[in-house]
């Protein structure tokens, strides 16, 4: 689905001062699409702000070389987010991935704007801007870059590529089309570095999370005949090993090497009452269709869930639904 641009174009050349906001535990999508959004708007002599309800992840923080990510609460008062003209969120519709942002939104007195590329959506009384066949709200940046005629800078190109290179599993995923390479050339031709961008994304991590990936392995079981992979991380895997939450990151993607195995689930005790739990397949299995049962959504092959309630009562129930939903798995 080609996205009509003209009515963002029209909000662009009318206003001057917009606000971007993004998810919570900010993957490279969503910072790559703010700062390089952030970037565009300023080239055309607009004030762009960007404040999120949390941190950037450390792994991550190179995205943001300049510090432009302001943090509610932390580095900026709800005070001083007063005269913004248009609010834009991008790669997310829900509003229960915006955290304190999203009481910003709710409260937000001027326009409203939702970029994203996933297929659930909340109602946010917004201008929604979105294609769900699309492998990364960073290509829906790009694409917004070209209809503004802004040149691609490499501060644009290099967020955006990392955010369509980690959204496609680094272009493994079956999200990957003729379109996606057309944009990374595109990127990679205005300045984006792809071995300097695999090489902070990927070989630079802490021993901590290192440590962390062997209980995550450790923890695996088998369900539904060898198809389903599922495994979990305790508060306790965090504290004896030091790594933090953010070092799950891809980690769920190491069930899907094994051969035969169809849908992998992981399981985070974020707090003793709330479990991240993060759906992957790689067949025509909707996980999304699950995820959407407990609150959550995403994609037919990427999913996600905030379960409200312990790892031992969110284990069972996904794990239910998913041998269901699978069929023809053993009781």
């Amino acid at each position: 689905m080609q996205i009509d641009w003209r009515p963002l174009l029209e909000v662009i050349n009318q206003h001057s001062r917009f606000l971007i906001t993004s998810h919570l535990r900010a993957d490279c999508d969503a910072i790559g699409s703010e700062v390089a959004l952030s970037r565009i708007l300023q080239s055309l002599g607009k004030h762009a702000s960007i404040v999120n309800g949390d941190e950037v992840p450390e792994h991550i923080r190179f995205m943001d070389p300049d510090n432009r990510i302001d943090v509610l609460g932390s580095t900026i008062t709800l005070d001083l987010l007063r005269g913004f003209e248009v609010m834009i969120v991008v790669d997310t519709s829900a509003w229960m991935q915006l955290g304190r942002m999203g009481d910003v939104l709710r409260d937000f007195p001027g326009l409203r704007i939702v970029i994203d590329h996933h297929v659930s959506q909340d109602d946010m009384k917004a201008l929604v801007f979105k294609d769900d066949r699309a492998e990364a709200t960073g290509r829906l940046i790009l694409q917004l870059a070209e209809a503004l005629n802004v040149k691609v800078t490499p501060e644009i190109a290099e967020p955006l590529f990392a955010a369509i290179a980690t959204d496609t599993g680094w272009f493994r995923f079956n999200s990957m089309k003729t379109e996606t390479f057309t944009a990374l050339a595109k990127l990679t031709a205005a300045g984006a570095q792809p071995n300097k961008t695999f090489s902070q994304l990927f070989e630079q991590h802490s021993l901590p999370r290192l440590h962390l990936r062997g209980r995550i392995l450790d923890h695996v079981k088998p369900d539904c005949s060898n198809r389903l992979l599922w495994t979990y991380v305790t508060a306790a895997d965090f504290r004896e090993t030091g790594a933090q939450r953010t070092d799950t990151e891809d980690a769920i993607n190491m069930l899907l090497t094994v051969r035969g195995v169809e849908t992998a689930v992981l399981f985070v005790e974020l707090e003793p009452e709330v479990t991240k739990v993060s759906l992957r397949s790689r067949t025509s299995f909707n996980v999304n269709a699950i995820a959407e049962k407990f609150g959550g959504g995403g994609h037919r092959n990427a999913a996600g869930i905030t379960y409200h309630g312990p790892m031992d009562e969110a284990q069972p129930a996904i794990l239910d639904a998913l041998r269901i939903g699978m069929q023809d798995c053993p009781d």
